[in-house]
């Protein structure tokens, strides 16, 4: 309500990332990033691939799903929210002379991160916080950044803190800064999907999305990149991430 921001939008958006997440699966991209797991109480049958992509997502099935937090007035759905999943993700984080000593080819180098404290009530913003940070860090600014991965923990939050992104005011408002981080191109961010399609495992996802984040640069042979996510009771995380 705060951002203005239409139920609609946020359906449009819910509707890309299972659409994205399908076709990337179809393609076999997401299997990099899976290790399959044997599934209780015989552990004869493995789970190889992300169970809670919805196939062929379309908006007039997130239409019909019912609003929560306001069932009156609300705009926030089981459609376009991150789904509640079982999830675990790994990284080995090392000096470079480690990695050469292991002799482990690295998938890339963390040129900056950043964490950022708000109001609770308004963590959903954080990575709108804690951005411009990194990006000072590292030197560079969302024209240099060749790809983006924003944790979709509702729809609503991603677009509004985009709007931050985007606006002069909204981050003076916000962020007490006088110029914007800028606009992102939406074909460079989130490519395979987010946790609106594949989850939201909490404590995991910071893991995931930069395991994703590089493992698509390779792929693109992409050189700089930057993932970000909101934390529950008031924080932002962002990460600048090198491949070069």
């Amino acid at each position: 309500k705060e951002f203005n921001i239409r139920r609609k939008e946020q359906d449009e958006f819910a509707m890309i990332s299972h659409n994205r997440a399908e076709k990337a699966t179809k393609d076999g991209i997401l299997k990099e990033e899976i290790v399959p797991v044997p599934v209780p109480p015989k552990y004869d049958r493995m789970i190889d691939e992300d169970n809670g992509i919805r196939p062929g997502q379309n908006m007039e099935a997130l239409a019909k799903l019912k609003t929560v937090f306001d069932r009156r007035n609300g705009t926030v759905t089981a459609g376009n929210a991150s789904q509640i999943t079982d999830g675990a993700a790994m990284v080995l984080v090392m000096t470079e002379e480690k990695a050469s000593e292991l002799g482990l080819e690295p998938l890339g180098r963390i040129r900056s991160f950043s964490f950022a404290g708000l109001d609770p009530s308004r963590m959903g913003l954080g990575p709108a916080f804690a951005t411009p940070i990194a990006l000072d860090r590292a030197g560079v600014s969302f024209k240099d950044i060749q790809l983006f991965e924003i944790n979709e923990a509702f729809a609503v939050q991603v677009l509004a803190n985009l709007q931050i992104f985007e606006s002069n005011a909204l981050s003076k408002k916000y962020l007490d800064r006088d110029k914007s981080c800028g606009e992102i191109n939406h074909d460079i961010l989130n490519v395979n999907g987010g946790a609106i399609a594949l989850g939201h495992p909490v404590g995991s996802s910071a893991t995931r999305l930069i395991i994703t984040l590089l493992k698509e640069m390779k792929r693109r042979d992409l050189n700089l990149g930057l993932a970000t996510l909101c934390v529950g009771g008031g924080q932002g995380a962002a990460f600048v991430l090198e491949r070069n």
